[in-house]
């Protein structure tokens, strides 16, 4: 069936809903299938809460969380969030990649929401789970409703995304940032280069490519606004030579991010099963490695992370990348007194940090945490 002539109270013979009690629960409306988007299945549900409170233990720092969407056509095969989906009677597999869910009001609820007298207008963070500009935004146009909610209500925010959509967003978002605080981030850990390429689209099938994902970073800062980029996740024997991290840390710079990171590949259950599937599939002769660099559970060994961290700090402070704006608590001290800053969040990627690098500079984190992911 196709989009046109849609409306979300119209009953227009649509596809039945799976027979799935937790579908059913989470306010299913229908399900829908599109010609536009071979492959993939939409359950439109109504949502009966917008923001989402972080648990404390957590120590991000963000209280609330807004996701308008759960699955995600990015594909990504190291996605943290696909465990997820299990919740939903859904595999962490491919109906985390082709199975959405919608939540078609989110706007309207989150208004709602953030009106209520108790709300204190602290930071809301999107991207945190499932990516907000993945393809069905492009239908959708959640995104829009959400930000002017935020803006609206004074409440700073800031989004992380691999979704060069949000390029149409950025009028939106530099009315918002004469109001409130805003943070934008972009995810990208591979080089524009042709092997840099050829990884992308193989291990996240469904994300822009590091050419669009550069220029969206061009486009935000054209407009006025911080970029931090995440160089995120680093991949144990694929993306972590010194050429290409050289490469890649050389394109940011060009493309005027204000501020990076370096954060190694992590594997939670649900994204562990499906990655090293793939890596079996494409690069057997990794798997053996995986094994030592991974036998302890979803973070890499303490020994890969250091000298992961030696190779990308000088890097990162020849280019003026460095600095950022949050560091995790107890971070190790270098040799040279500074702080070890394997994942702290960039400059301009989060609400209260400005791209000049003041603001909110004084917030911790817990970098071990994949929740950006």
């Amino acid at each position: 069936m196709r989009w046109n002539g849609q409306a979300i109270n119209h009953d227009d013979g649509a596809l039945p809903g799976l027979e799935l009690p937790e579908l059913r629960t989470a306010g299913l409306l229908r399900t829908v299938r599109s010609p536009e988007f071979a492959g993939v299945t939409f359950h439109e549900v109504l949502a009966k809460s917008a923001l989402s409170k972080v648990p404390a233990v957590s120590q991000m720092p963000f209280k609330w969380t807004v996701n308008p969407y759960r699955g995600c056509s990015h594909a990504c095969f190291y996605c943290f969030a696909r465990n997820t989906h299990e919740y939903l009677d859904l595999d962490s597999g491919h109906d985390f990649d082709s199975q959405v869910v919608v939540k078609v009001n989110v706007d309207q609820v989150l208004h709602a929401e953030l009106a209520k007298p108790s709300w204190t207008h602290e930071a809301v963070a999107l991207g945190t789970n499932t990516d907000p500009y993945q393809r069905a935004e492009g239908r959708y146009k959640l995104m829009p409703g959400i930000i002017s909610a935020l803006a609206d209500s004074g409440t700073p925010f800031s989004i992380l995304t691999k979704g060069t959509l949000l390029r149409r967003d950025l009028p939106l978002l530099t009315r918002a940032a004469e109001r409130v605080d805003v943070g934008l981030g972009v995810s990208l850990a591979f080089a524009d280069s042709p092997a840099g390429k050829e990884l992308q689209q193989a291990v996240e099938p469904g994300t822009p490519t590091p050419r669009a994902r550069l220029d969206l970073i061009r486009a935000i800062r054209a407009a006025g606004l911080p970029c931090g980029v995440m160089v995120a996740p680093v991949l144990p024997w694929l993306t972590d030579s010194l050429a290409h991290l050289e490469r890649l840390l050389d394109d940011l710079v060009d493309a005027g991010a204000t501020g990076v990171t370096v954060l190694p590949l992590h594997l939670r259950p649900g994204a562990r099963e499906w990655y090293l599937g793939w890596l079996e599939r494409d690069h057997p002769h990794l798997v053996e490695g995986y094994g030592r660099v991974y036998a302890r559970g979803a973070y890499a060994h303490k020994g890969y992370r250091d000298w992961l961290w030696e190779r990308v700090r000088p890097l990162i402070a020849e280019r003026g990348l460095g600095g950022a704006a949050m560091h995790r608590p107890g971070a190790a001290e270098t040799q040279e007194g500074g702080q070890h800053v394997e994942g702290d969040y960039p400059r301009g990627a989060f609400s209260g940090v400005r791209a000049d690098g003041s603001g909110a500079a004084s917030l911790v984190a817990d970098v071990a945490s994949e929740t950006l992911f």
